[in-house]
């Protein structure tokens, strides 16, 4: 990646876009595992992309708490739905007759 590409990649992801930081942490890789970088320029890319990553994850967890928040009944609880089609997916590798009888009103989450 040339310090121009650099300069431009970390602007696009400073004004707090989550696809923008995403494209640049995957460019960073790309350029990482390409293997052709001197060294300090390989560590300052993998620092950049260890931030970008970070920050990445926070708004993630940020966009989680807001569903949250957003998912709650009128007395403050969780509400939670079973996803469509988790039958053929198996997330849980329980079956959906086994979720049926279970009485327990915890979450898996």
């Amino acid at each position: 990646m040339k310090k121009a590409e650099a300069k431009n990649s970390r602007g696009a992801e400073a004004n707090g876009n989550f696809e923008a930081s995403l494209t640049a942490l995957e460019k960073i890789v790309r350029e990482l595992e390409r293997g052709d970088l001197p060294l300090e320029q390989s560590l300052e890319l993998f620092e950049h992309g260890v931030r970008l990553s970070r920050e990445c994850q926070e708004r993630l967890n940020q966009a989680e708490r807001r569903i949250e928040i957003l998912m709650r009944d009128a007395k403050g609880q969780p509400v939670t739905n079973a996803f469509t089609g988790d039958e053929e997916l198996n997330l849980s590798g329980a079956t959906a007759d086994a979720e049926e009888n279970d009485d327990s009103d915890e979450s898996a989450f």
